[in-house]
């Protein structure tokens, strides 16, 4: 298995807040999902905070950041279509225990420039506490 690390591009059924609001317990389908944080907790336990990408352009009052199309290349995404990453919520799973995580369900990853900029997003949503949070852990 890849190990997971921060500005990685995965596979994952991401669970939208909408769909765990409705009494659904497990992703749609699985979509690209970016790594904001890797976290380890012990030695048998690393917490991973996955932010959902998505192709529908955001409404307006979504926290969502356009990816610009060089990222888009450079992590393997789909080349011919706006991506927007969601920054209002997320998805935190352990990587261990995952009964979603595939281990080599990786598509790429982004710069590190485009990592800064993704991860201070996710931070000031967090500290302002704009994003819902999705365990994943069962």
């Amino acid at each position: 298995m890849t190990k997971p690390k921060i500005g990685d591009i995965w596979r994952y059924p991401y669970l939208w807040k909408r769909e765990v609001d409705a009494g659904e317990e497990g992703g749609r389908k699985p979509r690209p999902t970016a790594l904001s944080a890797v976290v380890p907790v012990s030695e048998k336990s690393t917490l991973l905070y996955l932010l959902p990408i998505t192709g529908t352009q955001p409404m307006d009052d979504q926290d969502a950041l356009e990816i610009p199309a060089t990222e888009i290349r450079r992590a393997g995404l789909s080349e011919h279509k706006r991506l927007w990453i969601i920054f209002d919520e997320y998805n935190r799973d352990e990587l261990e225990a995952s009964f979603y995580f595939e281990p080599n369900a990786d598509v790429g990853s982004f710069s590190k420039a485009f990592l800064k900029v993704m991860s201070a997003r996710f931070a000031r949503a967090i500290r302002e506490q704009r994003a819902s949070i999705v365990s994943r852990r069962d």
